[in-house]
C-alpha cells in the first residue's frame, strides 16, 4: 500500500504549511492536497517529484516507506527542531484570509496545526496568539499590523478600556478597547481607537474568545503620522466619546 498521502501529510505540517501553501508550491488546487492526505486519491508522479526535490527524498521512500520514521539527516534535524519549539511559548499566526475559517475551527486542535506559528523571546508563561487586522478603526495602529494578544479565559477577567481581539460569533474577528458596564453585564461595548468609529455593543453570550493585546508588530513604512491638527481632533473626539459613553452608564 502507498504511504505517498500520509507521507505529504507529514512532510507539510514538517514544515509548517497549511495545505493552501503547500498546494501553491506544488502548483495544484488546495482540494488535491486534502484528497492526497485523506488518501481518496493517489498523487501523480509529477507531483512527488517536486516532492522528493523540496525533500531531497526518493520517489522509493516517498511511496513505500514511512518518513516520520526515516533517520535521514534533514527529516531528523526538522523533527528535532520541532520537538525543541514545542517547549516553547508556540504562537500560531491567524492572518486575514484564515479570518473565516478561523471562526468555525477555533476550537479544532487540527485547524490550529495547521496555522503557521513562530515565538517572541518576552513571550513566555502563557497562552498567546497573533491576529493580522485590517482597516483604519484602530489607528494610530496601522492596518496590516499583528496583534499579539494572552488568552482570557472567563469575561469577569477583561480588564476595563484594555485593548482585546475579540472574536465572536456575529461580529467576526475585531480588535477593539472594551468598555464593561456593571447594569448590563450581558453586553460588552467595543470602542475603537480612532474616534471615527462609533462605539457599538457585542452580546457577551456571542464572544467565543478574547485575547489580551501585549504586543503589536507592524511594518515600519506604514507607521501612521499625525499633525498637530490632527491629534486636536483625536483628542477632542475622544472627549466627546467618553461624555457619551458616561451619559450611557449613568
Amino acid at each position: 500500500m502507498s504511504q505517498a498521502g500520509q507521507n505529504l501529510k507529514y512532510l507539510r505540517k514538517l514544515r509548517g504549511w497549511t495545505q493552501e501553501e503547500f498546494a501553491n508550491k506544488l502548483g495544484i488546487k488546495r482540494s488535491l492536497i486534502g484528497a492526497y492526505e485523506e488518501e481518496r486519491a493517489d498523487p501523480r508522479i509529477d507531483i512527488l517529484e517536486i516532492v522528493s526535490d523540496i525533500f531531497k527524498l526518493t520517489l522509493d521512500e516517498l511511496l513505500l516507506k514511512d518518513v516520520s520514521n526515516t533517520g535521514g539527516s534533514y527529516l531528523a534535524k526538522r523533527r528535532q527542531q520541532k520537538m525543541m519549539s514545542a517547549d516553547r511559548n508556540v504562537i500560531h499566526f491567524v492572518p486575514v484570509k484564515a479570518a473565516a475559517g478561523y471562526l468555525a475551527g477555533y476550537a479544532d486542535t487540527e485547524f490550529i496545526d495547521e496555522l503557521n506559528t513562530f515565538t517572541l523571546p518576552m513571550m513566555t508563561g502563557g497562552n498567546y496568539r497573533a491576529f493580522e487586522i485590517i482597516g483604519d478603526s484602530m489607528l494610530p495602529t496601522p492596518s496590516g499590523s499583528i496583534i499579539v494578544g494572552e488568552k482570557v479565559d472567563s469575561l469577569e477577567d477583561v480588564k476595563n478600556n484594555m485593548a482585546y481581539i475579540v472574536v465572536s460569533r456575529n461580529e467576526g474577528i475585531v480588535y477593539k478597547r472594551i468598555v464593561k458596564n456593571n447594569k448590563t453585564k450581558n453586553k460588552l461595548t467595543l470602542v475603537s481607537d480612532n474616534p471615527q468609529y462609533q462605539p457599538y455593543q457585542v452580546n457577551a453570550d456571542d464572544v467565543v474568545e478574547l485575547w489580551q493585546a501585549q504586543s503589536v508588530i507592524s511594518k515600519v513604512s506604514v507607521q501612521q503620522r499625525w499633525d498637530v491638527n490632527s491629534l486636536a481632533n483625536l483628542v477632542n473626539n475622544l472627549q466627546d466619546q467618553v461624555s457619551t459613553l458616561k451619559k450611557k452608564m449613568n
